[in-house]
């Protein structure tokens, strides 16, 4: 048995330290530098016969290691630090490494957002290829979403992570970057346009660009799934099958074995949208959901918002008796916008009496 060895999971299997004999087979397979500066930027010597692609920290766990004293997993490396722990990595392209944060992804923030938004633009302006932007799974899939409103790209941006930290044996980190590499250098533009992604075959035959999102398509070691930065969601806290594309089957996949890149609907060519940064995001939105038997002053928390994002019930309802309550935020500036708390299907408020309400009222 090897320290490596997994159950069908992907989890490591557990060993009686007490009865366990260790033998070592090899050491420095990995020969990872200290953590260099929390800021700043790094070069490897370039192949001007591969592809460039800027390989952008944020930190989490992909950016992490085992703090064997406690127990706990601290964001340690830069960019730079991640190329050399990852030697699978090299031949494949061309890397600019760069740090915009070094953070676990639960304390990202709009902020970090901008920053991000501002790097990769400047990354494209130098002449990258392709991006891939290394970020803590918990909140990916809100920075992802947010960059495809914010970026409008002419090369693939590709957002990966990792369910396990990179010293440990089960960790998904390898795959998860040299996939998202392979997405980043691949002939498509996977970046941003605005727009209300209803189905994802309208979406991908559309003339835009997106952010995507590369991780593992299941517990296995073969192939890493493509998502839709406005249409993933991370739905299990740590299987590394963790994130699905809500609504329709992942837009494409990498197969790790060949590296080949293929896509299930029609994307946009590289090239095909103009670079273009739109970095001003409203803050004062609040987020309210709705639970049967809550009164309208749940509604009090939006006093004076710019927005309001109102998770309903079903194709989006609320109480009937809420809807004094919201047209009064919308008289008074508040843009009030329904959703609907069920995770397929779409929005429809002309079926039933309080949907028709709610339209009266001004919302969105």
């Amino acid at each position: 048995m090897n320290p490596g060895d997994r159950v069908d999971g992907g989890y490591n299997v557990g060993v009686d330290r007490a009865e366990a004999d260790v033998d070592v087979l090899e050491t420095d397979t990995y020969d990872v530098a200290e953590p260099g500066d929390a800021e700043g930027t790094s070069e490897i010597t370039f192949d001007e016969e591969l592809p460039t692609v800027a390989l952008i920290s944020t930190g989490g766990t992909i950016a992490s290691t085992v703090d064997y004293r406690t127990g706990a997993v601290t964001a340690q490396f830069d960019a730079e630090d991640v190329l050399r722990a990852v030697p699978e990595l090299a031949g494949r392209a061309n890397y600019r490494g760069r740090v915009v944060a070094n953070i676990l992804s639960e304390n990202m923030t709009p902020d970090v957002w901008v920053d991000l938004a501002e790097a990769i633009h400047e990354e494209i302006q130098r002449g990258a290829d392709g991006v891939v932007v290394m970020h803590g799974t918990d909140t990916m899939q809100y920075t992802a979403s947010a960059l495809s409103f914010t970026l409008e790209t002419p090369v693939p941006v590709v957002f990966t992570g990792s369910q396990r930290s990179a010293d440990r044996p089960s960790s998904d980190n390898v795959m998860n970057a040299v996939c998202a590499v392979e997405a980043a250098a691949a002939d498509h533009s996977e970046a941003d346009n605005v727009m209300n992604a209803v189905c994802a075959v309208e979406a991908a035959a559309a003339d835009h660009s997106e952010v995507l999102v590369c991780m593992h398509a299941d517990a296995s070691d073969e192939v890493c799934a493509l998502h839709r930065g406005t249409r993933v969601r991370k739905n299990h806290t740590s299987r590394r099958d963790a994130f699905e594309t809500v609504g329709a089957k992942p837009l494409g996949e990498v197969e790790w074995a060949s590296g080949e890149v293929s896509f299930r609907r029609p994307v946009a060519d590289r090239g095909a949208a103009d670079l273009s940064l739109s970095a001003t995001l409203e803050r004062d939105v609040e987020l309210v959901k709705y639970v049967p038997g809550t009164g309208p002053e749940a509604l009090d928390v939006a006093d004076g918002a710019a927005g309001l994002v109102l998770e309903g019930t079903g194709l989006g309802h609320v109480d009937t008796g809420w809807i004094d309550r919201i047209e009064e935020l919308i008289d008074d500036g508040t843009t009030v916008v329904v959703t609907s708390q069920c995770l397929e299907g779409r929005v429809c408020d002309r079926v039933y009496d309080t949907g028709r309400d709610l339209l009266a009222a001004g919302v969105v």
